[in-house]
């Protein structure tokens, strides 16, 4: 009888062999550090429905084509409260937060969601948006955590109706608003007209996550969005 010298315990030796290799390098990978995935957005885009569409983009924060301005134009003879000229904004104060720290810029991703800061302690101007104190609704977007550390707006679900938020700007004013709603929503029914539609004041909306967060998506289920209006300039 022919044999090839390979016995059936070996086989199975080899089998529970490999089986426990792949177990071994399954339970390393899962053990490594891994850093946060960014959410895909904070909020969608203006002008863009909730499931997220494609949208013209700009991924240039530096360019500011202020189309929610151009939008407000029909709503100057309705204006109420303060509003200053466009400047653009330099740095954000929540005293109640204990938070104050320059603004950097945001635009657009390619797929027409608005970019998110790429630091847990820089919360980012929507350039796409009027500026702080100007007619309209401006946007500020920060993160609630980020790459495993606490994001400059990991409290901001706790502000409340008569908090005050102020942005110092580059002409010299200081914007201050006053809270007037906090709200959580699901990112499925994220309110992108309430946040981006033209308003007959000088608004302020300030967005981060929250909510659950799913693991396996790398992200948080809901959107927290504080709604201000603008009550007072420091000059």
């Amino acid at each position: 009888m022919f044999s090839s010298g390979w016995h059936p315990s070996r086989l199975v030796r080899v089998c529970i062999a490999v089986g426990l290799a792949i177990i071994g390098a399954v339970l390393i990978w899962a053990a490594l550090p891994r850093s946060s995935t960014p959410d895909a957005a904070l909020a969608p885009a203006p002008n863009e429905p909730s499931t997220s569409a494609t949208a013209p983009s700009t991924t240039q924060p530096t360019q500011k084509p202020r189309t929610r301005s151009a939008d407000q134009s029909d709503l100057r003879d309705q204006t109420t409260g303060l509003v200053l000229p466009e400047s653009d904004p330099i740095t954000i104060s929540i005293p109640k937060l204990d938070v104050r720290a320059k603004l950097i810029e945001l635009g657009l991703e390619d797929n027409g969601t608005m970019q998110v800061p790429n630091r847990a302690a820089d919360p980012g101007w929507f350039t796409r948006a009027p500026s702080p104190g100007a007619l309209g609704p401006a946007v500020i977007a920060g993160h609630v955590r980020w790459n495993g550390a606490l994001g400059v707006f990991h409290r901001l679900d706790t502000l409340r109706r008569g908090d005050q938020v102020s942005v110092i700007r580059k002409d010299g004013n200081t914007a201050i608003f006053t809270v007037t709603k906090v709200d959580q929503y699901s990112k499925s029914r994220f309110p992108t007209q309430a946040v981006y539609d033209p308003i007959n004041h000088a608004g302020l909306r300030l967005i981060t996550c929250g909510g659950s967060y799913d693991a396996a998506q790398s992200r948080y289920l809901d959107n927290v969005v504080v709604f201000a209006k603008l009550t007072k300039v420091r000059r």
